[in-house]
């Protein structure tokens, strides 16, 4: 019976341990953050520079980066969520694929009284710590307006990212903001417009060959949402040898796409300094750990609370200023002419 009662008590103990193990991370110090970074999908080479200028900005600052790559999957990211959080991380800096399903995965971090981050895209419903990104209505508002200046007048069909970004529909707040004066006095006519499942090049493809069929090739601009869709209409428009002549807007400033500007096949694209936002959202995550005030620009209201927001400035790069990504280091001379 005694040995019993030991074994008993022993268990009892283990359980007791296993349960604090699980409610109580073991944070790191403050002066040696751990950070969790979940990233929508490093198969997308913008989501790859992000990850290397924050994890080396972060590194300096002292911090430890443990990253994870969600592949375009709401229930891997989920899942990769839940084991940063079992691993004790501090912070939690999210690129969300699905904007709308983490409310209930940033609850169980937030109990375990770590801070959560949402960068570049604004996470929806959800107790969010902070919000960075740069200004998307101002990339929205520059795509069409990339394109005005090309086409200023005509049929327009709009090229919209995933549904499930939201930075997607603040992107297309943004174009319409200036389209729609236009569209109102009859100078613009927006013939269609269609979001891109998971900002998919290929699907984005087949959206505008569908697109110039249904209006027999008549369409004067595509307001694209990213240079990935933005590759995919031109491949559409290649094969009605209509590339170059019908203008297309893009972001990101992707290797291919700042190709595409100096070829004039894409009339802009909109450089998002990255070095400079991924150093700015590891200095906001390692302050956050350690209780430093961070400066914020404004709030941005996610449907559950006003979010404390940093937006920093994007830039319209067009074949006039294309040299730009190479003063900033961003691309080579080589990189971006060949030679």
């Amino acid at each position: 019976m005694k040995k019993k009662a030991l074994r008993m008590l022993g268990l009892t103990a283990a359980m007791a341990v296993a349960g604090c193990m699980f409610a109580t991370p073991a944070f790191a110090s403050k002066e040696k953050p751990i950070i969790g970074f979940s990233i929508d999908d490093l198969r997308v080479e913008r989501w790859a520079r992000d990850r290397d200028y924050f994890t080396a900005a972060a590194t300096a600052l002292g911090a430890k980066v443990y990253v994870q790559s969600a592949d375009a999957s709401e229930e891997r990211q989920v899942a990769q969520i839940e084991n940063l959080i079992s691993r004790g991380v501090d912070v939690l800096v999210i690129v969300p694929f699905n904007s709308k399903v983490l409310g209930n995965v940033i609850a169980e971090a937030k109990r375990a009284g770590i801070k959560v981050v949402s960068y570049d895209r604004l996470i929806l419903n959800a107790d969010v710590d902070a919000y960075i990104s740069f200004d998307n209505e101002k990339v929205g508002e520059m795509q069409a307006q990339g394109v005005l200046n090309v086409a200023p007048k005509g049929n327009y069909f709009l090229l919209g990212g995933a549904a499930t970004d939201n930075n997607a529909k603040i992107l297309r707040q943004g174009q319409l903001k200036v389209l729609q004066p236009l569209v109102d006095k009859g100078v613009i006519k927006i013939v269609g417009s269609q979001w891109t499942p998971e900002w998919g090049p290929a699907q984005a493809m087949q959206i505008t060959e569908d697109a110039l069929t249904a209006n027999h090739n008549n369409i004067q601009g595509i307001v694209a949402s990213n240079d990935g869709t933005a590759g995919g209409a031109i491949q559409a428009l290649a094969a009605q040898k209509l590339a170059g002549k019908v203008p297309v807007s893009g972001q990101d400033a992707d290797l291919a796409g700042v190709k595409r500007v100096v070829d004039g096949t894409q009339a802009m694209t909109v450089y998002k300094p990255i070095k400079t936002l991924a150093s700015e959202a590891a200095k906001l995550s390692v302050d956050l750990v350690r209780g430093t005030p961070a400066k914020f620009t404004s709030k941005m209201n996610n449907g559950s609370k006003d979010v404390d927001t940093e937006l920093l400035n994007p830039v319209l790069l067009t074949k006039q200023n294309v040299d730009v990504v190479i003063k900033d280091g961003f691309y080579t001379h080589a990189q971006v002419y060949g030679k």
